[in-house]
């Protein structure tokens, strides 16, 4: 796949490190990858945005999900995660995720991270919404992410594996063949470097999470703004599904012009018996799906939005008020403490809710090595497309799925490093092009691109909806290359434009997306294509950047991803 030659404007690299890997992410995709291929004697380097224990991670509440119970197989949890995803999981994705994931969990128990367990000493497992055993292994109740996180961040810092904390990645250096040999970044203010710099190695991991700061309301943390899905692009990388971006149902709703990161009412309490209600007290989910408010989740967003509509309320409510004190300060202790400092108390008062963004089903494309089409270019976790999720993720299979495909990246990287060994070396960067290619945004334009894509692409879209928002976008694009072009300047360098300029191009590409797909599938809904179509879209959306920022969008021929190239 040919570069696209289109890098941010950034001050050259004032100093480098070399490896054999760098790891971009310190979530449990990031941590597992960088400690596989250090114990299979890489140098490996990982970089990450924040400090080790900063990522989306850390803020899972419900748990992981793997065929660990009496009675349940991975065949189950295969079908059940087929269902969720509405006809477009990769089989060969899911039954790779589903055979491998209850080995990748007891690897991470091994790892040292504590999940609850039963009275005799097993591990106490839950339902979610789509699943239809008991399946969900957690931690501290409601902290499962906190607690694995916890785990893999000291089990890196026990082994010594070199980490640059603080660092935003900017893009990717490639040799004068097209390979990956490295990443830019710059890091910020505490780092154990100061300013631009470099990390060369000739295997990339992308683990930088998700993108949900392109919405105004989401679950994510502040340092989701599609740094990796950005960069991959402009590395000429093909990526798929952006489309379908997860709209969690239950989101404490705290007002009308909240916009930021938000606190989640995790699916596991409904797991456990709570219900969803209208202000009258009506469970509204029943009778609407066989597992009411343990659909999957774009069902359930849907009810909930359904509702809303009807009744022209901006919320609706998460009743536990049955659970009791004591079962919410054991098993839910984050979400009471959460809705508390926000002046509720589930206790004794129903939880207020509404779907925000939450995760991204799409991303970087890669096939079951997590190889994508830029060779030496590895993506897992969140920020990659693997095919498992399809048109909806599961419950809890995001934290497996970043367990199994990190496994598999660390082997292949390794058997590749083995079969070169001989002839191991850093690939020598192309140098960048003297004049930016890419246009930086002003900080400001965040916002109202915040705004557009919760407004035009959010859980409900239209194509008047849609066109809107890529007619506003645009505009915003078009401001800042006709700046660029007309007297060559372009916003200060810096986190906030850079930031901001990576969410701008994936908001072009969602948008893009979506308005391609005219159908409801997943958590893809289009009010002027109620309908799923299984004969016109039974099949990915694929986009590529191109070196004049055009965008280059092709489709699949089935559910089934095309290899990526031979690397």
């Amino acid at each position: 796949m040919s570069a696209t030659g289109i890098r941010l404007h950034a001050p050259a690299p004032g100093w480098s490190l070399d490896a054999d890997v760098v790891v971009v992410g310190s979530g449990v995709a990031g941590l597992t990858a960088a400690l596989r291929c250090a114990a299979a004697g890489l140098e490996t380097v990982v970089v990450t945005k924040a400090r080790l224990d900063d990522g989306s991670t850390r803020w899972a509440q419900g748990g992981i999900a793997a065929a660990l119970g009496e009675g349940d197989t991975p065949e189950q949890h295969l079908q059940d995660t087929l269902v969720a995803g509405a006809g477009l999981c990769d089989d060969e994705a899911v039954r790779t995720l589903v055979t491998e994931g209850p080995d990748a969990v007891r690897r991470l128990i091994a790892t040292g991270a504590q999940f609850d367990a039963t009275d005799d000493g097993g591990l106490e497992l839950t339902r979610e919404g789509g699943h239809h055993r008991r399946r969900i292994a957690h931690a501290g109740g409601d902290a499962t992410g906190a607690e694995i996180s916890r785990a893999l961040v000291d089990a890196v810092r026990a082994r010594g594996i070199p980490t640059v904390e603080n660092a935003l990645v900017l893009d990717l250096l490639t040799d004068d063949q097209g390979h990956a040999a490295g990443v830019t970044l710059h890091v910020m203010g505490e780092g154990q470097h100061d300013g631009v710099g470099a990390v060369h190695a000739p295997a990339v991991v992308l683990a930088t999470g998700g993108m949900g700061q392109v919405f105004s309301a989401t679950t994510n943390p502040s340092v989701s703004t599609g740094d990796g899905v950005a960069l991959a692009l402009r590395a000429g990388a093909e990526v798929s599904d952006l489309e379908f971006v997860q709209f969690h149902p239950t989101v404490l709703f705290l007002g009308a012009d909240a916009e930021g990161q938000q606190p989640l009412v995790s699916e596991a309490v409904r797991g456990e018996g709570a219900h969803l209600v209208d202000a009258d007290g009506v469970r509204f989910m029943v009778g609407a799906h066989e597992l009411a408010e343990l659909a999957p989740r774009d069902i359930v967003a849907k009810g909930i939005m359904r509702r809303m509509q009807e009744q022209g309320a901006e919320h609706m409510y998460l009743d536990a008020r049955h659970f009791g004190a004591a079962m919410w300060a054991t098993r839910f202790p984050t979400i009471l403490a959460a809705c508390r400092a926000h002046g509720i108390d589930p206790v004794t008062e129903p939880i207020p809710v509404a779907p925000a963004a939450h995760y991204a089903s799409g991303g970087v494309r890669t096939d079951q090595y997590g190889r994508t089409t830029v060779a030496g270019l590895y993506a897992c976790g969140e920020v990659a497309c693997t095919g498992v999720h399809g048109a909806n993720r599961l419950a809890s299979n995001s934290l497996l799925e970043g367990l199994v495909y990190a496994e598999r990246i660390a082997a292949d990287i390794a058997a590749r490093h083995a079969e070169n060994a001989l002839h191991a070396r850093v690939p020598a960067p192309v140098a960048a092009p003297e004049q930016p290619a890419h246009p930086l945004l002003p900080p400001e334009a965040r916002f109202a691109i915040q705004r557009t894509m919760t407004e035009g692409a959010g859980v409900l879209r239209s194509a008047a909806s849609l066109a809107e928002a890529a007619e506003r976008l645009a505009r915003i694009h078009a401001d800042a290359a006709g700046a660029l072009a007309e007297d060559g300047k372009t916003a200060e360098p810096g986190v906030d434009a850079w930031e901001t300029t990576n969410l701008l191009c994936v908001a072009r590409v969602l948008v893009a997306a979506a308005q391609q797909r005219e159908e409801t599938r997943g958590c893809h809904w289009r009010e002027d294509h109620g309908a799923r179509d299984d004969a016109a879209w039974g099949r990915h959306i694929v986009v590529r950047l191109q070196a004049d920022r055009s965008l280059a969008i092709h489709t699949t021929d089935n559910a089934r991803f095309p290899s990526t190239q031979e690397q």
